[in-house]
Formats: C-alpha cells, structure tokens, sequence
C-alpha cells in the first residue's frame, strides 16, 4: 500500500484489538492489488433505538487506479453484526471479492457475462395456450411462454398492460423473452 490507512471510530471508544484486526484484513486486501493508493475504514456503533442489541456497521472505502470500492454503507439489520468482528469480516470480504473482480477484468481474464435485464408490459397474452408478447421499452415485441415466467404465482398474476422484467434471447421466429417477472 502506498499509503497509511485511516481507521476511524464512530459512537464507540477506539480499541486496539479491532485496530488490529482492520489492519489484519487491509493487509490482506494488499495481496490482491499492490498498488492500493488509500483505504480509509469507519467502525460504526450505532446509538440503540429500543434494539435488544447494537448492530455495528464498518465501512471500508478502497481506492486503486481506475476504481474506488465501498463496502458497508448501506444500513440493514442483520443481527450477526452485533459482533464487530463478523461485521468487519463481511465488509472485507465484500470489498476483497470487489477486488479481486477488478483485478480480473483489467487482466484480460475471461468474465462470464450475464445478459442485459430488460423492462417492458404485457401487450397480449394467450394464458389457455401458455404464451404471451411483451411491448418492450424500445418498441420490439417477444414473444413468451409459461415455463419462462418466473413460477406459476406470477404466471397467474399476469395480465396485459402488466410491467415486467425479463432477458433476451433469440428464436428462429424473432426475439424470445425469458427469465420473465413481475417488475416491482
């Protein structure tokens, strides 16, 4: 790493084994990417608002050329983060698998991609055949069948002028639709 980290404390008294531990897994950040030009890390212990427990949050903010990763800035209640060290753990591991994924695709090295999602509304549908066209956003329609809708609730909850999400997929009669669910 080029340069020294930042480890903060935020609503708790800073503590040497957690310092510790930070600094443990920035090192081993640094084993993916030699060129690290900052790591700044937050640990939070949120005030108690009637929680039986205080759930920490650690926010790790990495910078390398061409990217800057975040973890840990959104706020849920996963309860195993009432321990920090679980919570510095899952912060890493997000920011390290972020990471890794960089160092993959600036090597060259083969991603598997994953086709593009998307939006359009029911424009007919045959439901005593198991078929049905959706008006995708652009103006094109595909076509598609039952076993493609994402389970038979969701089958049953379609009617036309219903927005969708869904992914493309060619035919030997034009596009096809798959991957098909309701839009929330």
């Amino acid at each position: 790493m080029q340069i020294e980290p930042q480890i903060r404390f935020r609503g708790m008294e800073p503590s040497a084994s957690i310092e510790e531990t930070v600094r443990e897994r920035i090192g081993r950040l640094a084993r993916f990417h030699d060129r690290i030009t900052s790591c700044a890390v937050l640990v939070e212990a949120p005030h108690r608002h009637g929680h039986k427990g205080r759930i920490y949050r650690v926010q790790v903010d990495v910078t390398v050329p061409g990217l800057e990763i975040v973890t840990g800035r959104e706020h849920e209640e996963n309860r195993a983060h009432e321990d920090v060290y679980v919570a510095i753990r899952d912060s890493f591991n997000a920011a390290q698998r972020q990471l890794e994924d960089h160092v993959r695709k600036s090597s060259g090295y083969r991603v598997k991609s994953h086709p593009e999602t998307l939006r359009g509304t029911i424009a007919r549908l045959v439901p005593e055949e198991g078929y049905g066209f959706i008006a995708a956003q652009d103006g094109r329609e595909f076509f598609f069948r039952r076993e493609s809708v994402a389970s038979d609730k969701q089958w049953s909850a379609l009617t036309e002028g219903v927005e969708v999400r869904f992914s493309e997929r060619a035919g030997a009669q034009g596009p096809h639709a798959s991957a098909v669910t309701i839009a929330s």
